[in-house]
């Protein structure tokens, strides 16, 4: 049996006898799930990145290509439903873990404000595409994984910690929580406390409010507590807004700091729409060479590939670390399995021109609730899906019921840091920069990398060289060279 295999076979298992056929391939009781758990899991997942369907469209439909184009906000809304649905599908049944796609942020505003401007529309998704079977290829010659297994376990750990720190903070600022000082403040402090450093508005009234019922369930172990709790928000939300008429923060270009962070909570005029999949297949992987020059799109592509390159291991790492389902080494079950469709999505999504998507933390939420199969990504890809009908009443769901879930799961993944050894210093370091860079740079990828160069370098520095693996050393120039893109850039540029 492969190593993959023996991991799958017996990470997180509960020793029960399978049911069925659908039980056995999905190891459902073998994890220790149900059903029921996994469609609970499914739903709560969905609901904490809905809000992608939404957003993902308003970033990139701001963007303008080299030739002044803008893409069609209508088509990128149905574009990003039905990619994260395929895809997190496809994970569900390829790698049968509970881990859910969609357009990733950070890597979409890299697209439409960095790299569309430089080329057309279609070149820039040719770049996503070309990016992604890189990937692919790097999976399918092992390399990918290798270098995944050359992180040390207890480094693995405080990844997971660190994206749970990420995940709390996204939640406190998509909810309005927390919010950036303005510059014109003329202080030093970055962020503060609602609005002027007080709680001064509906939207925040009913985030609290909803934030300690999630707890309160959560505390008495009430099933489905996070979905619950999202789902009592949403209606207090809508009834808030019913009454108060408060609308969207920034409506018309005009700011309304007391509004509704994304979506205002209220009943649509119609539950159905019509899809548009008109930018399907609108991709070029050859212009772009000639048209920006092969050192930019070299650049481009090299930017794209470490951040979904390492944040899916991050993502991953968390959401098994979660779900009790990594083996002794840190590994989740069918770990080549998930890089593959993790891979292959950020091609699909450049192929339908709605940017690369990649696994989502979220997707800890649904873990949370249960969720230790790749049943669940059938629910929550079957949601995304509908998505594309279901557009107007997706909407509904504003930040500040589902930025409740984040919070809470946010706390679950924080408790692993116990398992770190904060008496070695030379785990411990890196481990904290590791910890707290992801949070407060809002990247994955900068919190692997602060943590990956430390630990070389420390162990260089006490002379243990021969204990880091030759592949971290590689993995710690690629981090050098992606931080000091910006100089090099102005240098070779």
């Amino acid at each position: 049996m492969s190593t993959a295999a023996a991991a799958d076979a017996n990470v997180g298992s509960s020793g029960r006898t399978p049911g069925n056929g659908f039980d056995r391939f999905f190891q459902i009781s073998a994890r220790g799930s149900t059903v029921g758990r996994e469609v609970r899991g499914g739903f709560a997942t969905f609901f904490t990145m809905a809000y992608i369907v939404v957003l993902n469209p308003l970033i990139l439909a701001a963007g303008v290509d080299a030739t002044g184009a803008k893409l069609p906000i209508t088509a990128l809304a149905a574009g990003t439903a039905l990619v994260a649905g395929v895809m997190t599908i496809l994970m569900g049944v390829v790698a049968r873990f509970p881990l859910a796609l969609a357009a990733g942020l950070g890597v979409n505003a890299l697209v439409a404000y960095e790299i569309a401007p430089e080329m057309t529309w279609a070149d820039a998704m040719g770049l996503v595409v070309i990016e992604g079977v890189v990937i692919a290829v790097l999976v399918l010659t092992g390399l990918r994984t290798a270098v995944f297994r050359a992180v040390p376990t207890e480094l693995k750990t405080a990844i997971g910690v660190g994206i749970g720190l990420f995940l709390m903070i996204i939640g406190l600022v998509d909810a309005g929580f927390v919010r950036r000082i303005p510059d014109a403040a003329g202080t030093t402090v970055p962020v503060e406390l609602g609005i002027g450093g007080k709680l001064m508005s509906w939207p925040l009234l009913v985030f609290c409010l909803g934030l300690l019922l999630t707890l309160i369930l959560f505390v008495r172990r009430v099933k489905g507590a996070i979905l619950i709790g999202i789902l009592a928000t949403t209606v207090l939300a809508i009834v808030v807004e019913a009454i108060a008429k408060i609308g969207p923060s920034n409506a018309s270009g005009k700011p309304n700091p007391s509004g509704w962070s994304l979506n205002v909570p209220r009943l649509p005029d119609k539950i159905l729409d019509t899809p548009d999949l008109s930018l399907l297949g609108k991709f070029n992987v050859l212009d772009s060479w000639s048209r920006a020059g092969w050192l930019v799109v070299l650049m481009f592509v090299f930017t794209l590939l470490i951040t979904d390159f390492f944040d899916t291991m991050g993502t991953m790492v968390a959401v098994g670390q979660e779900g009790g389902l990594l083996d002794a080494e840190g590994m989740p079950p069918r770990t080549r399995e998930i890089l593959l469709v993790d891979s292959v999505a950020a091609a699909a999504g450049g192929a339908a021109s709605v940017s690369s998507n990649t696994s989502f933390i979220e997707s800890a939420s649904g873990v949370a609730e249960g969720a230790r199969t790749g049943v669940a990504n059938l629910v929550t890809g079957v949601l995304f899906l509908l998505a594309m009908f279901l557009a107007p009443l997706v909407t509904v769901v504003p930040f500040e019921a589902a930025s409740t879930a984040l919070v809470v799961v946010g706390f679950l993944m924080m408790m692993a840091v116990r398992q770190i050894d904060w008496t070695d210093y030379e785990i411990a370091i890196p481990a904290f920069l590791a910890i707290t860079i992801m949070p407060f740079t809002y990247s994955i990828s900068n919190g692997i990398g602060a943590g990956i160069i430390s630990y070389v370098v420390i162990k260089l520095a006490v002379g243990k060289a021969r204990i880091v693996h030759p592949l971290l050393y590689g993995v710690a120039l690629l981090f050098v060279l992606y931080f000091l893109r910006g100089p090099l850039e102005s240098v070779l540029l």
